[in-house]
């Protein structure tokens, strides 16, 4: 399906994934140069980057426990199927509990990070810092970014543990500062190229990236108490920001191009300039169940897709879907700019069938469920409201309550062959990103450089989707809104909403099920999991869980 991509050395990376778990791992043989055997080298290389294309990660967990917390999407139930102990609707009303299924994604990046610490002691030289291995150090920063971001203090693990060591959490500013001073000693060694070979591996620009996203949250990471960030929490890094992103700038390597919803189907890839780093999922080159593809479209598709005249996307699904992640009514109202092509992502009202091979353009054939045309209400109502049970899937009302989101579409393949299962690659780094975190810093304070503003900046990444441009200086507010517009659906939401201090704001159906979530601050960072807690025991669950 992505032909340009070099076929992953499979046996590595299975033997990490599922060899790799243990932090305490005995280290047999090593290496004080490493090994010239390409083969050799590259597979262990490729086993560290891809902990999280697993069902754990971003293959499915993580966008339940933290995409599902923001203001976009929420996770519904039908007359109890698929409730699953809460695993869509807690995130969806910030009641996460320390055994829900997203929030064990810790473990997943402690493994990653674990395994990586193996491959640089064992082909690292001796102090572990050959230039071989600084895109392993570049993804072992990016698994202590996300887990700092996600569980605040979490330990700092920058080598590999002693069979007898106790492992502590490290303050969370410490781990930050920890993050920068890897990176900015490693840039140096990573490469410039940006092809196919570097493709879903850590480059000078993944990394600088990596580093521009931590100085936009420098604020967050590095003050006393998580509970008292507001818009206005001072950050001392938003200059460094800007010369990070003007580095990215200036390398002229990246763009925003033309066309938006090309960039996210299902043959995406190197092609794609607005991608710095992505998260390359193939279930055809990695057919091994959970861990080559995605489920995003699973959960996004309507519900009886399979028993359509047409399916949504042009063919009939040959599997029954989810449909279970809706959009909050007031993240639909965002998609309102004219001529936006975004706005064509949003799937409300009235349901056409779009056509796949042809851009998924929409068709005049209307989406058809047992003899009336599909047509997707904006507000809920629910059987449960303690549980967002819209009510029997039965029903033809419920199962068209909810607007949906068609971002990731699919292919046939991937319901007749591949178990609903996607090759769309998720990016996670993209140059839009770039140029709105330079005019968020520009916006907070930061000095203007290359004559670039912050409506200039904005207007760039509007061009790609034919949105208007913006007149006069942007609002904060205004920029946190083309940011959902824009990152809809990939790893950001949480993030900017406590960052601006809105992630306790009042939005779709939240506080009616959950009224303590207005005043619960200490939800800003995830519970510590429960299994992680029963093997630390000389750790400290989070303030509240």
């Amino acid at each position: 399906m992505k032909p340009y991509i070099k076929l992953l050395l499979l046996s590595g990376v299975l033997a990490g994934a599922t060899s790799c778990t243990d932090l305490t791992t005995d280290i047999k043989t090593q290496y004080t140069t490493y090994p010239d055997n390409p083969i050799a080298v590259n597979a262990k290389l490729e086993a560290c980057y891809y902990y999280l294309r697993s069902e754990a990660g971003l293959g499915r967990n993580y966008w339940e426990g933290v995409m599902l917390q923001g203001d976009e999407l929420m996770g519904i139930c039908f007359n109890n199927g698929y409730f699953d102990n809460g695993r869509l609707f807690n995130p969806s009303v910030h009641n996460l509990k320390p055994d829900t299924p997203g929030v064990g994604v810790m473990s997943d990046l402690k493994s990653g990070i674990s395994y990586c610490n193996s491959v640089i002691l064992e082909i690292g030289g001796a102090d572990g810092k050959d230039k071989v291995v600084a895109p392993v150090r570049a993804i072992r920063a990016f698994y202590h970014f996300l887990m700092m971001d996600l569980y605040g203090d979490v330990p700092l693990l920058d080598h590999t543990p002693a069979a007898d060591e106790t492992i502590d959490r490290a303050p969370r500013a410490d781990v930050a500062r920890w993050i920068e001073q890897e990176l900015k000693e490693i840039i140096p060694q990573l490469t410039k190229e940006n092809n196919a070979d570097t493709y879903g591996r850590p480059n000078k620009w993944m990394a600088e990236a990596l580093l521009a996203k931590l100085y936009l949250n420098w604020g967050v990471y590095t003050c006393s108490d998580v509970t008292e960030v507001t818009n206005d929490t001072p950050n001392e890094k938003l200059n460094e920001l800007v010369s990070v992103c003007d580095e990215i700038i200036q390398s002229k390597v990246f763009e925003v191009g033309t066309g938006y919803r090309k960039k996210f189907f299902p043959d995406n890839g190197v092609h794609i300039k607005d991608f710095i780093y992505a998260m390359d999922f193939d279930p055809v080159k990695v057919p091994t169940k959970y861990v080559g593809g995605h489920q995003l479209d699973r959960f996004m598709t309507f519900k009886k897709a399979n028993n359509c005249d047409n399916g949504p996307w042009g063919f009939v699904n040959a599997k029954s879907v989810a449909g279970a992640y809706v959009l909050v009514p007031e993240c639909a109202d965002r998609f309102n700019l004219p001529g936006d092509e975004r706005n064509e992502m949003i799937l409300g009202g009235p349901q056409y069938v779009f056509d796949y091979t042809n851009g998924y353009a929409k068709t005049d054939a209307p989406l058809m469920y047992k003899g009336q045309q599909v047509n997707y209400t904006r507000e809920l109502t629910f059987m449960d409201p303690a549980k967002f049970d819209v009510g029997a899937d039965s029903d033809p009302a419920n199962i068209m309550k909810g607007y949906h989101l068609g971002k990731y579409p699919s292919i046939p393949e991937d319901y007749t062959d591949r178990d609903r299962f996607g090759g769309n690659d998720i990016p996670i780094f993209r140059y839009a990103d770039i140029l709105l975190m330079k005019a968020e810093a520009i916006l907070r304070g930061a000095t203007a450089t290359l004559g670039q503003t912050p409506a200039s900046l904005m207007n760039e990444v509007r061009d790609c989707s034919g949105a208007p441009h913006v007149t006069g200086t942007p609002t904060l507010q205004e920029l946190l809104d083309e940011r959902s517009r824009e990152f809809i659906c990939e790893m950001w939401r949480r993030q900017d909403l406590i960052r601006f201090g809105q992630f306790e704001r009042d939005w779709g159906y939240k506080h009616d099920a959950n009224p303590g979530a207005k005043t619960e601050l200490w939800r800003r960072v995830l519970p510590i999991p429960q299994g992680e807690m029963e093997t630390n025991t000389n750790w400290k669950q989070n303030t509240g869980y």
